[in-house]
């Protein structure tokens, strides 16, 4: 009895330290919000750039863009973009005096972002 009476009460007490604080998200809403299932649309993609050039490498590909007026190096994973290209993406991490043993190159700078969308010609 007293064990039932327990596992009551400690129900009871889990139930209602596992609810978000008002106007917070759930567990679930949360995780969507950090780790959708879908891309985000080519609109959500606050960049926006012409491709100068693009060179696969392994699992990535590295796409010059013409962006504001000056030029800057992007890697994103592999997908088919043509130099001529319009694109979206996003914004990523920045490395300086990166260099790439299969490209045998260093890049002054280039940004790993996760996510292009090719937007028109």
């Amino acid at each position: 009895m007293k064990l039932m009476l327990f596992l009551l009460a400690l129900s009871a007490t889990t139930s209602t330290l596992a609810a978000p604080p008002p106007g917070h998200p759930s567990p679930e809403q949360a995780r969507d919000m950090l780790m959708p299932d879908k891309p985000p649309a080519p609109s959500e993609l606050p960049n926006q750039g012409k491709v100068l050039t693009a060179i696969d490498a392994n699992d990535f590909t590295y796409i010059e863009v013409e962006h504001r007026g000056a030029r800057e190096w992007i890697a994103a994973p592999k997908m088919a973009v043509k130099p001529g290209s319009m694109i979206r993406y996003e914004e990523g991490s920045i490395m300086t005096n990166f260099y790439s043993k299969l490209l045998q190159r260093t890049f002054a700078t280039v940004m790993f972002v996760g996510h292009v969308a090719v937007v028109g010609q």
